[in-house]
């Protein structure tokens, strides 16, 4: 049996080559309609104000501080979310653990905005899109906000998706926590 390292990059390579698995790239980006036949979600929560509060928040998003805070892996360890990067995030459920492959497929870095979002790849239990953005409106009120669609991609989460959607609500909420 390989170590769970070892099996860890197997993935992760076959996932670099690896393509999306929907087509409506880059729907989380802007907010816009989300893209009918999936589940939806969008949370936005008030995290602070001002610059320290947006400045702090911002490194929490490009460190994947909200996946650690929800408990979960990304691997490689010490990759920043970048345009075109492939990572692995890793859930622990009891004594199981799920792999879900994911490519950073936007990002954006300005001063009252910053985040990135990213695409499912073939091995991801789900298929679709997530996004973590921090943002800082017009009075200076800054805010975590987390973007997704989805819908199940493999058996197990077409069996189990009033499940997963249980997990995914509980892991947003960690996520929103992370500030």
């Amino acid at each position: 049996m390989a170590a769970p390292n070892e099996r860890l990059t197997r993935q992760y390579r076959r996932a670099e080559v690896a393509e999306p698995t929907y087509s409506e790239l880059g729907a989380t980006a802007s907010g816009r309609a989300m893209p009918p036949g999936y589940h939806h979600l969008h949370r936005r929560v008030r995290v602070g104000e001002g610059n320290e509060a947006f400045h702090d928040a911002r490194i929490t998003v490009f460190t994947w501080g909200m996946q650690r805070q929800a408990g979960l892996t990304v691997y490689p360890v010490d990759s920043p979310p970048k345009e075109g990067h492939t990572v692995l995030v890793v859930t622990q459920l009891g004594p199981l653990r799920v792999t879900a492959p994911c490519r950073v497929i936007w990002t954006v870095d300005e001063p009252n905005e910053a985040g990135f979002g990213y695409a499912t790849l073939p091995g991801h239990p789900e298929r679709g899109e997530e996004a973590f953005l921090v943002e800082r409106d017009t009075q200076n009120q800054v805010w975590a906000v987390v973007r997704a669609f989805s819908r199940p991609a493999t058996w197990y989460s077409r069996l189990g998706a009033p499940v997963a959607r249980r997990v995914q609500n509980r892991v947003t909420r960690d996520y929103l926590r992370a500030f």
